[in-house]
């Protein structure tokens, strides 16, 4: 079996002593994990880093055999970012959500689109803001329709607040429709961190005992 496609790189591990088992999500076959022979060189490995953009070449013996990736590098995404810590750690949050949260082999291409279009903004002054948006837009994406995009379009600049594991939790300021000033303030993203946070503990993480992201709890920290 063989198949080409391109797809952003979730993980890595080490395999042998010049290989690496790679998980990637990609625009046509979804999670996918393979091993890359020869991974660790010295030639390949700058190509492994997480969010890089990568043309992944599949080879296996059957459909549901283990294979392994021949694998080009499309975009250095995360090298523009190597000296920003906040926005490196962002791309490993989102990275490690999709990790965990992706089921193997399910196309998904709103959700693939959504982490294509953070990944292309993350150079804006708004960033943050776009992955705190996108947070919520994966939990829809995923079957989560918890109406709380459909809501906001009824706010204004007024609190609501929302049933969180028995606890009403206002709705982050961020949210809000009055409040479209792009300088918001730590307390206001962690507000919105925060209160995603919770929303994936609610409906994902804990339901299915799973442990949250070391990133994502980083990205939070830089707010705290």
């Amino acid at each position: 079996m063989h198949w080409q496609d391109e797809g952003y790189l979730l993980s890595k591990n080490n395999f042998n002593e010049n290989s690496i088992i790679i998980e990637a999500f990609t625009l046509n076959h979804g999670k996918y994990s393979g091993i890359v022979y020869g991974g660790s060189s010295r030639k390949q490995k700058k190509y492994f880093q997480i969010g890089n953009k990568i043309l992944l070449n599949w080879i296996s013996k059957g459909q549901n055999r283990a294979g392994y990736f021949s694998v080009e590098l499309l975009s250095p995404i995360t090298a523009k970012y190597f000296d920003d810590k906040k926005r490196s750690v962002c791309i490993l949050a989102a990275a490690s959500i999709l990790k965990i949260l992706l089921p193997d082999r399910q196309i998904n291409k709103d959700i693939y689109n959504s982490f294509e279009f953070l990944l292309s903004q993350l150079h804006t002054q708004s960033w943050i803001k776009l992955y705190i948006n996108w947070e919520i837009s994966l939990l829809k994406f995923l079957g989560f329709d918890i109406g709380f995009l459909d809501n906001l379009n009824s706010l204004s600049t007024k609190s609501s607040k929302f049933l969180i594991s028995n606890n009403y939790i206002n709705t982050p300021k961020i949210y809000l429709q009055g409040n479209k000033n792009l300088n918001y303030k730590k307390h206001d993203i962690l507000e919105a961190l925060i209160f995603n946070k919770l929303l994936l503990q609610e409906f994902i993480i804990s339901p299915n005992k799973l442990k949250f992201p070391l990133f994502r709890n980083l990205l939070e920290k830089y707010y705290n």
